[in-house]
């Protein structure tokens, strides 16, 4: 590399830090004047006597003493797990570490309701988040030792961890929403301090696993090469995995439990480092850790110059993607790498169906089969029995049919995504789809608290397509590339996400009403939006098969699918563009699920199916049935309350999908 072009490198980063800090530090100078008056910095330091000393003493200096350590340890830890799973979209919330501790959380602040009121915990929130964020990280590591903590199998089983614990969360919130409201400020994650032991407990944790880090520096650098490579080379991989995880789980670990989720950070971070010009490992590790650090300090300042003088008007979790995701986007033309998707231990071999036209029908006949408790199955004084009567058929069969559609159509796009980028963490969610479509419904239901339910899905279909075109023009010029499709999806998702938990841990009545149709629910469900769905369903399925081909040579890489006559760049946009439309149609339908489309591809390739047009049609089975099947027990199992059919597929789908993991 000539020396001009590396002293680019280096200087990039360094310039994107410096820009970051000075405009950190002049909100900060201006924030400390407006709290110390006419007391003295140097006496608020050591003998704080009037009251804006001791706010600087024993608040104002703590809190931007936190910004610092944490920023700094959730890029580290961001980096650490980029590297280890080889995969950009890898962050300190990939192993359930945040799951795990609002679950806890949870828990916890039902059995002791002062746990819900921030201040009045102590040590107690932090040492069930922690726990909570331990028992999921061993459950993931546990369930990947088989594979030799592969990075393929540490990617699945932290998904499912992370989806399963956030769906008993999610359940238990909705149904104790007047208990669990504090929580949504720590959701959001909130940095306001009150003395100065966070410090005192994050700071030697964050040198020693900087020191860890610097001293695994060259045996990680080595997991650039292939799995074989690195084992040429005298590299322990599953050693040194387990080391690298465990470092980057126990800092982000530490950062939830003190001040809740920031968990843009240890994704932006990382990426802004490689986008500025951090290409290798070493240097990420350097520069993601500080970029993190100045960025979460820019951010807490801006809090704080929001909310005036005391408190917080906005969560700093929340604010961290409001400022990240231009900054993301700004930087994201200058991408150049690809990425390189994670894969199993070499010796472990995927499941291959010798005759998937046999094992598609059988899943057919049991969702077949299904439907007719589904449709037909009621309660009543006398207890439970099938019930052939009009009345409930005409009420019961739109949300069948929704639920039915909504899951074929996600676990569709879901495939699709997955395939196009290689990126088995890839799901309709990561394109900021859902998030946009959720966004434009909030908006709607604030300014017009009264709004039908047509006006709820022409605005839910307005976000849904702005967010789509912003997604294309952001891609345009990298031909719509897997890193490029991914980087801009997450950050245009992680942007709408956070003004949905801004409004959410407002408290805003009008936004709690929402939270059953975000968890993903049929309820709502009218015979017009049914009817649609399942046309929807249809046509868009027989509209993909055409593109089976494409599907089968994409995953191969750009060059390879080239060689054969794809047009690559219009095959991408086609593929996007088909799935852009099946997930805002599921989307508006039942809502912003999680797990159908980004588990059910996993469901069918585990089962056996691998070619693309097999696979895409047994993953909508699949995704079909696991959807009918929630929508039932739904509204069955705690009756007359129903648990939203979303979070409930969660629950359903992903213990299977564990097993499957554990047996591969």
């Amino acid at each position: 590399m000539p020396v001009a072009e590396r002293s680019a490198r280096l200087f990039r980063p360094a310039v994107l830090v410096l820009v970051l800090a000075v405009v950190a530090a002049a909100l900060s100078a201006e924030s400390l004047y407006a709290r110390i008056g006419t007391g003295s910095l140097m006496q608020a330091l050591v003998r704080p006597g009037a009251m804006g000393e001791v706010v600087v003493h024993f608040s104002w200096l703590p809190r931007l003493v936190v910004s610092w350590l944490c920023g700094a340890a959730l890029g580290l830890s961001g980096v650490l797990m980029q590297q280890v799973l080889r995969n950009p979209l890898a962050s300190p919330t990939t192993l359930g570490v945040s799951a795990g501790a609002h679950l806890a959380l949870v828990v916890a602040t039902l059995a002791v309701p002062s746990l819900a009121v921030p201040g009045l915990a102590g040590f107690g929130r932090e040492a069930a988040a922690l726990a909570g964020s331990g028992v999921a990280a061993v459950l993931v590591f546990s369930l990947a030792w088989n594979k030799g903590l592969a990075p393929l199998a540490v990617v699945l089983a932290g998904m499912v961890v992370s989806l399963y614990f956030g769906g008993l969360g999610a359940i238990l919130v909705l149904f104790n929403q007047n208990y669990l409201a504090g929580l949504f400020i720590w959701g959001a994650g909130s940095l306001a301090q009150q003395d100065w032991g966070v410090v005192l407990h994050l700071a030697p944790l964050v040198a020693a696993a900087g020191l860890g880090a610097a001293l695994m520096v060259r045996p990680l650098a080595l997991l650039d090469l292939d799995e074989e490579g690195a084992r040429s080379l005298g590299v322990p991989l599953v050693g040194l995995r387990l080391a690298a995880l465990a470092l980057a789980v126990v800092l982000a670990a530490a950062v939830v439990s003190a001040v809740g989720v920031v968990g843009f950070i240890g994704l932006a971070a990382p990426a802004l480092a490689m986008l500025a010009g951090a290409r290798t490992f070493g240097a990420r590790l350097v520069w993601g850790p500080l970029i993190g650090a100045v960025l979460l300090w820019l951010t807490d300042q801006l809090v704080q110059l929001l909310a005036g003088l005391y408190g917080d008007l906005v969560p700093t979790g929340t604010l961290t993607a409001l400022f990240g995701t231009p900054l993301l986007l700004w930087l994201l033309p200058r991408l150049q790498r690809d990425v390189r998707p994670p894969r199993m231990a070499a010796p472990v071999l995927e499941p291959r169906l010798e005759r998937p036209g046999l094992a598609l029908g059988q899943v057919a006949v049991v969702l077949c089969v299904l439907l007719v408790p589904a449709l037909l199955l009621s309660h009543h004084a006398g207890g439970w029995s099938l019930d052939v009567s009009g009345d409930f058929l005409d009420w019961r069969w739109p949300r069948v049919a929704a639920a039915l559609a909504a899951g074929g159509l996600l676990a569709m796009a879901g495939t699709i995504t997955q395939r196009v980028t290689g990126n088995p963490m890839a799901s309709p969610e990561v394109l900021g789809l859902t998030s946009g479509a959720a966004l434009a419904l909030i908006v709607v239901v604030m300014v017009l608290p009264g709004a039908d339910r047509p006006t709820e899905i022409a605005a839910g279909a307005a976000g849904a397509a702005l967010t789509t075109f912003g997604l294309l023009a952001l891609t345009r010029r990298a031909a719509f590339a897997p890193d490029s499709i991914l980087l801009a999806g997450i950050a245009l998702g992680a942007l709408f996400d956070a003004l949905v938990v801004a409004v959410t841990a407002s408290g805003d009545p009008r936004a709690m009403t929402l939270l059953a149709w975000l968890a993903g629910s049929t309820a709502r469900v009218g015979d017009g939006e049914a009817i649609t769905g399942l046309v929807a369903f249809a046509v868009l399925g027989v509209a993909a098969v055409p593109f089976t081909r494409w599907l089968d040579l994409l995953p191969l890489g750009a060059v390879t699918a080239g060689a054969v006559g794809v047009d690559v760049k219009l095959a991408r946009l086609l593929l996007l563009l088909l799935t852009a439309v099946m997930t805002a149609t599921a989307t508006l339908i039942v809502g912003p699920l999680t797990f159908v489309g980004l588990l059910a591809p996993h469901l069918a390739r585990l089962a056996g199916f691998s070619r693309a047009l097999p696979h895409l049609i047994a993953a909508a089975l699949l995704g079909a049935l696991v959807m009918v099947g929630a929508d039932v027990l739904g509204r069955t199992l705690i009756y007359p309350r129903q648990i939203p059919t979303g979070l409930l597929a969660t629950l359903i789908g992903a213990p299977y999908l564990l097993w499957r993991i554990r047996r591969l």
